[in-house]
């Protein structure tokens, strides 16, 4: 089985990150997605429930970060752990709704929903 975290919005992101991070910490995962030498947690049958194994032998976290303003997404795609994640996880779009739920809804979310339910589907 697997879990895929859906992280939307700036605290999501935000609290998103700080737990994934603190994943690979308990997991013996390098920022870069790589197994510290001699960890022996691969063993434990729920990890393959949170983290997948590309073709490199990296792991990368089964999640997914929205927020319609970029700001926020971008201080991972710039942080310690920007080489976990595979860019395509990391959805944001051009402008902030200003909590209005109608502008979000209707104009700006619209712009991206078509990618974020693309990626929920490869996930």
């Amino acid at each position: 089985r697997e879990c895929i975290s859906v992280h939307i919005g700036q605290a999501g992101v935000q609290m998103g990150n700080s737990c994934w991070e603190l994943y690979c910490l308990e997991h013996g995962i390098q920022p870069d997605g790589r197994i510290t030498s001699g960890n022996t947690t691969l063993a434990d049958s729920s990890f393959g429930t949170f983290f997948s194994e590309t073709g490199a032998g990296k792991y990368v976290p089964r999640a997914v970060f929205i927020d319609l303003e970029p700001t926020v997404v971008d201080e991972i795609r710039n942080g310690q752990y920007r080489q976990l994640y595979h860019p395509e996880q990391l959805i944001s779009g051009k402008e902030d709704a200003a909590n209005n739920y109608a502008r979000g809804h209707y104009t700006i979310g619209k712009e991206i929903v078509d990618s974020v339910l693309d990626r929920m589907r490869k996930m």
